[in-house]
């Protein structure tokens, strides 16, 4: 199948948030983002709908924007009670082990409760929720190219395993030992 187009990256992911203000500050505070711009209307320009909102915009750096809604006539906002609150979440990269560590000081020094480091295999991470409910991971990267390398053979004939039986296929299970443990 031929597409027409390519995409160059994810221009901004938008999510909903409480409180637009509360938002920018604790993720300026907490994560260093920058607040760049906000859109606010009385209608909603792709439907037409009166739906007042603000849409503020968050620099995540190298290119990456994060961006909330804020609705103030809308239903208090919730999340899918049928998904487990660790499923759904947004991962940022840090550049390495020591940066990670940082991290989780600062932000644990900022009132934000946090899990991790959890080994991955290829990454480490962190995992924390930020005002609105939103679960957010800071991730490092420790792969090797034939890790990486591996694990592209094996997607296919996992994916295909998982489609057929609905059980975790075992062809990564070295993901989950961690060497030494650190």
């Amino acid at each position: 199948m031929t597409v027409p187009f390519t995409s160059e990256r994810i221009h901004h992911v938008a999510y909903r948030c409480k409180d637009a203000k509360q938002t920018v500050d604790w993720y300026e505070r907490v994560m260093g983002f920058s607040y760049t711009n906000a859109f606010a209307e009385d209608y909603v320009p792709s439907t037409g709908a009166y739906d007042p909102y603000m849409h503020i915009f968050l620099d995540c750096g190298g290119g990456n924007v994060l961006a909330f809604f804020e609705l103030p006539n809308q239903p208090e906002m919730g999340r899918d009670e049928k998904t487990p609150a660790w499923v759904q979440h947004l991962a940022f990269k840090v550049a390495d082990f020591d940066t990670l560590k940082a991290a989780k000081a600062h932000i644990e020094a900022q009132g934000v409760e946090v899990l991790g480091p959890t080994y991955h295999g290829i990454f480490r991470s962190i995992y924390f929720f930020d005002p609105n409910g939103h679960r957010l991971e800071l991730a490092c990267d420790i792969g090797t190219d034939d890790q990486y390398a591996e694990l592209k053979r094996v997607a296919p004939l996992m994916l295909e395993e998982w489609d057929q039986t609905k059980m975790a296929p075992k062809h990564a299970d070295w993901l989950h030992i961690e060497p030494g443990g650190e």
